[in-house]
């Protein structure tokens, strides 16, 4: 019952979290980008490109609407593993891009901070639909 628990209150944290990014993806993305750009010089990291395409403001936005409602929807069904998986696979999937986008891309920092978070939010979400499924067996 532990992970069911957890799963509701993580649900509906990662939700809000992920809604509040997304808004600033599409309402200020120009912003997101010159926040880590600012940063990157003083680190040693190369900047992103500076503007972002209405086109990736409107990929990135659908995305963080989507993990959004995943989220949303482990908080409102947490017994069900298969949220959990599904947000462990697109944070993964994120991470994994945005690594690799990092070294092709000349190291900007704003990829390396998203393969960090992502895939840690991936890797706890993969934890947990796995100790959903085990709670369930053992029932």
């Amino acid at each position: 019952m532990k992970a069911i628990s957890l799963a509701r209150t993580a649900g509906l944290a990662a939700a809000a979290v992920f809604a509040a990014v997304g808004l600033c993806f599409f309402l200020l993305p120009g912003g997101v980008l010159g926040f880590f750009n600012r940063l990157s010089g003083p680190l040693g990291f190369a900047p992103a490109p500076a503007a972002a395409s209405p086109f990736f403001v409107a990929l990135a936005s659908a995305y963080m609407f989507i993990v959004t409602m995943l989220a949303l929807n482990m908080h409102r069904h947490p017994g069900n593993p298969a949220f959990a998986s599904l947000l462990a696979q697109a944070k993964l999937a994120s991470a994994g891009l945005s690594l690799i986008l990092f070294f092709a891309a000349g190291r900007p920092l704003i990829l390396l901070v998203n393969a960090v978070v992502d895939g840690s939010i991936g890797l706890g979400a993969a934890w947990l639909a796995g100790r959903l499924r085990r709670e369930d067996a053992r029932r």
